[in-house]
């Protein structure tokens, strides 16, 4: 049974003593292995380092006020990241203040997007976007940001913000890789892979930042080659909005509408996965406002996009956050970051923050999903292959379109190539389903013909030509077509008259069509488009045992009457 809980501060209550001591615990371990995630999630955004400290601000305490999910963690992503990156690529130079700029009108169009979702009860969004689709496009996001920030960790320059190009390139610059540089990313990659190996509750990205950042304040490794981050703004974030003409926002709204539509499906599916895992209640639309509350918190504080994030919100739950408590007392963490300890970072080299965007990178390449998909269905594999390769060689704005429309075209593909067949009886008297060929039939002079969707516009064509195959030429054989119409939940109007022509032509080579098990919306849809009518009472039956008993006995009388004629002619 499903917790309920109180509509104000869902996120939070029920609230208790012990509860929030284990959740402010929770947090402070969260904001350890988090805050150096988050700086490099700037890396693949193309913002100051500073504004990934900020997304653990007010727009994680925005989502605790509003949201509804108890665990889902709403901060910098990769993939939202990576789409604002993509999309403001060549509008401003990467960092400066009008990128700044840009991104927060990027993050208040998105919160527009999210908010006018809440107000239309869009949360169903999330449906439309298959698994498949999902496991490729992030698999092509971990390439496409492993890529882009490979040369960064190798300390090469890269030019291209194409990821094919920016792969040319990083293999034309290896013989120019700085040692230094790949000495320290090559120990960052070890640190955190030993430690995640060893010792899992250690932070590994954590130890790595204040190891690397100490060691390049005492050796000076500025001076050897291994470039710095530099100088990072300390306090708390001023609230703060600069006005842009019409002529600069309209080229933003597609990337906004991106990042929303991401954000729906990401964060709605991690959201469930968490409130099913706990036996809570989740009000997906609820969640619509927190997000988009979220968002028009980062756009006043002068950061980016922020979206609920799987690796984030998982990292909650292994550390016993059990509500939104333990993301405010993240909060207080990186408040007290911003106020006493900005100042180190300034020595912290660009190639560790290269190195653990890569770690993310290669997380999000979901190979053991990929080849799942593979062995159990091969064309949903192409489709989630397509999907990446679209982000790979394309950009993530197009792969996400890709990925929508490509989830949708399954949805069409499956309805309008829906499972048919003869119901027969096997040798246990067993009804089963055999393939809709011509001669196969339910029993001599009878077919039970079943089709597993709604009949609409685009499939009632191939639902007409079936059974037309099935009744046979004239004369046939067959009598008798029953429609078992259990799966069949609509009929729209064109697939009603495809019908009604269908019962004509069918009567004129002598074979009555019928329907049995209509659902009670399909019956209304029956009746409003004059089936009902057409085929009136004794054509439409309430089981299939009813059709099979009116054909047995429409035979027997037919036999019947013939029965004399024979006698007289024997005579």
């Amino acid at each position: 049974m499903p917790e309920q809980r109180p509509r104000w501060l869902p996120s939070l209550r029920p609230f208790s003593r012990a509860g929030a001591l284990r959740d402010v615990r929770a947090g402070v371990a969260l904001a350890a292995m988090n805050i150096p995630q988050v700086l490099g999630y700037t890396r693949i955004a193309g913002m100051p380092v500073v504004t990934g400290l900020y997304t653990l601000l007010l727009p994680i305490m925005a989502f605790a006020a509003f949201g509804c999910s108890r665990y889902l963690v709403v901060a910098a992503d990769s993939a939202t990241a990576a789409i604002l990156a993509s999309g403001l690529a060549g509008m401003a130079p990467a960092a400066s203040a009008h990128y700044v700029l840009l991104a927060g009108y990027v993050a208040l169009l998105t919160a527009a997007f999210l908010l006018l979702g809440r107000l239309l009860k869009l949360g169903f969004i999330a449906d439309f976007l298959s698994q498949t689709v999902l496991i490729g496009f992030l698999t092509g996001v971990g390439f496409q940001v492993g890529i882009a920030v490979l040369g960064e960790t190798l300390g090469v320059q890269v030019e291209s913000r194409r990821t094919v190009m920016q792969a040319i390139e990083i293999c034309r610059e290896l013989p120019q890789v700085q040692v230094p540089t790949l000495l320290v990313a090559t120990a960052v990659l070890a640190t955190v892979l030993v430690l995640h190996w060893v010792t899992p509750k250690i932070p590994g990205p954590l130890v790595a930042v204040v190891g690397a950042t100490g060691a390049s304040a005492y050796w000076h490794l500025s001076q050897h080659g291994v470039a710095t981050i530099g100088a990072v703004a300390g306090g708390l974030p001023h609230l703060h909005f600069a006005l842009l003409s019409w002529r600069e926002i309209l080229p933003l709204l597609p990337v906004a509408a991106s990042c929303a539509v991401m954000i729906v499906t990401q964060s709605a599916a991690t959201a469930r996965v968490y409130a099913v895992r706990h036996h809570q209640e989740l009000d997906e639309n609820r969640d619509l406002l927190g997000l988009a509350a979220a968002n028009a918190a980062a756009a006043v504080s002068g950061t980016f996009v922020v979206n609920g994030s799987p690796t984030q919100t998982a990292m909650v739950e292994s550390v016993g956050g059990q509500s939104q408590v333990a993301q405010v007392a993240t909060a207080c963490v990186v408040a007290g970051v911003l106020l006493f300890l900005t100042r180190p970072l300034e020595y912290l080299p660009q190639c560790v923050l290269g190195a653990l965007v890569l770690l993310v990178a290669i997380h999000l390449i979901d190979l053991r999903g990929l080849f799942g998909i593979r062995r159990e269905s091969p064309g949903e594999f192409a489709v989630a292959l397509t999907t990446a390769l679209v982000v790979i060689v394309a950009g993530v704005e197009d792969g996400i379109l890709a990925a929508m429309v490509m989830s949708l075209v399954r949805i069409v593909h499956h309805s309008y190539h829906p499972y048919t067949g003869v119901i027969v009886p096997d040798a246990s008297k067993t009804w089963k389903v055999i393939p809709p060929v011509r001669g196969a039939v339910t029993e001599p002079g009878l077919v039970l013909y079943h089709f597993g969707a709604s009949l609409f516009y685009a499939n009632a064509g191939r639902f007409a030509e079936e059974i037309v195959v099935l009744a046979g030429q004239p004369p046939t054989q067959v009598r008798w077509v029953i429609v078992d119409a259990e799966a069949i939940a609509n009929v729209d109007y064109s697939a009603a008259r495809v019908v009604l022509e269908l019962k004509d032509h069918l009567e004129q080579a002598g074979v009555l069509l019928g329907f049995a098990r209509l659902a009670p919306s399909t019956k209304a849809d029956f009746d409003r488009h004059h089936l009902s009518a057409a085929f009136g009472a004794n054509r439409i039956f309430e089981r299939l045992h009813d059709a099979l008993e009116a054909f047995e006995r429409g035979r027997a009388r037919t036999e019947a009457n013939r029965a004399p004629a024979g006698e007289s002619e024997c005579v």
